[in-house]
Order: structure tokens, then sequence, then C-alpha cells
């Protein structure tokens, strides 16, 4: 990429939120600690650039150019973890012919640390999805999916902690309910739990079990619904204590900055989501001194 469009793009489209009332000049010089977060979702199988000649997204994307910005970003800041929020399948035919293959092994070669899954990554059923699964070398999370009494338990985890320069950083998966959505014959015996339940209880157990200085909720939810019995990451966001950070998908929602939701305690949690196939990378950088977040800063980068 070139880097000058580059620094461009990301300085057009950030968003910075403060703490206190700190500035970016006045903070980021103090900050002893500096994590960076990229994520995608609802990447729907797009391996390759959209053609010149599209109507909504000409020249745009594509996994080589993503590769190029990631490994740019670890450069400027080792300390960088990389995610995906769910529907990595189904969309292009390099899905119809390969079944998944090629997504996980492009994402592994970009070194995924992990990812939830969508309702569309059951499209090849769980069979299909398990048979996929040695192509994938970063961890499946998935919190209120019960796997117990299929093909896939003991293959997804509830949650993983990571720890970067001493941060420690919890990240747990919820899933879109799959009744309705999805044929019973592809999910089979996966049980759908409580996802606000699950929330609070993930959350509650990363932040006061596990002593995480970060948690993420990596939610297929959807960003919000006019449908007020519908779960989303608003929801979650309003109805939990303990989440930092909520990185959204399903609803190919296209955030330019992080929302910004109250949680029960009256505290901010971020919500970001960057539409789908592969155009947008989100980044967040969280900056730590004497282990309490002091700043945040959001930015959507197109690809």
């Amino acid at each position: 990429m070139d880097r000058r469009k580059f620094i461009s793009s990301t300085a057009a489209t950030s968003a910075f939120i403060g703490m206190g009332g700190l500035t970016m000049n006045s903070c980021i010089q103090d900050a002893k600690k500096h994590i960076t977060i990229l994520h995608t979702n609802d990447v729907h199988s797009h391996i390759d650039p959209f053609p010149t000649t599209h109507s909504s997204f000409p020249n745009l994307g594509g996994v080589a150019r993503r590769a190029t910005l990631v490994e740019e970003i670890r450069k400027e800041n080792p300390n960088t973890l990389l995610f995906d929020a769910g529907d990595i399948f189904q969309g292009t035919p390099y899905f119809n012919f390969y079944g998944g293959e090629l997504e996980f092994k492009l994402m592994s070669m970009l070194q995924y640390d992990a990812a939830t899954i969508g309702n569309h990554d059951f499209d090849n059923g769980l069979e299909g999805l398990a048979a996929q699964l040695p192509y994938a070398k970063f961890e499946f999370l998935s919190a209120n999916y019960d796997f117990s009494k299929t093909i896939l338990d003991g293959h997804v985890k509830p949650y993983k902690i990571f720890v970067r320069d001493g941060i420690k950083i919890g990240v747990f998966g919820l899933g879109i309910a799959l009744d309705g959505l999805v044929p019973k014959k592809l999910y089979k015996e996966t049980i759908y739990l409580n996802p606000i339940d699950m929330a609070q209880e993930m959350s509650s157990t990363l932040k006061n079990e596990e002593h995480c200085d970060l948690v993420i909720c990596l939610s297929h939810l959807g960003h919000q619904y006019a449908n007020s019995q519908r779960v989303d990451d608003m929801k979650i966001a309003a109805a939990t204590e303990h989440i930092d950070l909520i990185i959204g998908g399903h609803t190919h929602t296209f955030l330019d900055k992080p929302t910004v939701i109250k949680n029960r305690k009256d505290l901010p949690v971020l919500i970001n989501q960057v539409g789908c196939f592969g155009i947008n990378v989100g980044r967040l950088d969280f900056y730590f001194e004497n282990g309490k977040q002091t700043i945040s800063e959001g930015v959507s980068i197109t690809v």
C-alpha cells in the first residue's frame, strides 16, 4: 500500500474517544502500554478485490491488500491482535468449490488470533465446518452455542485470554439464534443459550476471576434492531458490566467510528462493526498506564 495514502485515509476516518477530558497529544507520550485491536466481519468468502466497475465497492477489498495493511500495522505496533466476528463463509464460488478451506488457510496466513461463528458458517452443516477446522490456525470462540452434543464438541471455546506487553485481554464470542435462520439439519443438536446471560457470565469471569485488563466480545448478534425483542450489540452493552469493546457482525453495519453505550454501571462500552466483504478493517488502539486504561482511539480503514 502507498504509505502516504494509508496515513491520509486513517486520519480522515479516525474518531477519538477521550477518557476524562484527556487529549491524544497529552497522553500518548506518557502511555506505557499500547494494544492495537484489528477486526473484520461478514467477509463472506470474498478473496479478491471488487472489480473497478462494481457499482457499490469499486476496486475495494481483497485478502492480499488486507494482509499488507495488517503487516504494516503490526510493524508499527507488535502488540496487535486480529479478530473476526463471523460469517466467514458463503458469498463467492470459492466457498462453493472449496467449502471454506481457502478462507481458513488465508486467515491463518494473516495470523488471525480468534473468530466467532456466524450463521452462514453453518451453511455446509456441522460436518462441513468441522472438516475445515484443521486449516484454521486460530481459535473459534462462542459462549452461547453449546456444542457438547455435536461433532464440534471440544473444538470451540467460550473464551480465550491473550497477553500482550503484560496486558491481559479476555475475548469471548456470541452467536445469533439459529432457529428460523438456519435449517435444523445444519446445526443439529447445537443448544442456543441466552446471549445476555452468557455475556454477563463471561465478562464477569474474565474481569473478576481472570483479572483481565481489557474484555472484548466478538458478537454475531447484529448492531441494532427496531424490534425490541431481538438481542443486539446495543442491548448486550447496556445490560452487562465488564465489557470494554464489542466487535460486531451480522447486520453489515458500516460504522465510521465506534458507537459508545453506557453499561449498567454507567461506564462506556465501545461497539464497532465495519460493514462486510472485507472492504474495511476496524482498528482500535487502547493505551494503559499503571494497568489502567487511559485512552482509546477508533478507526475504520478502507482496504
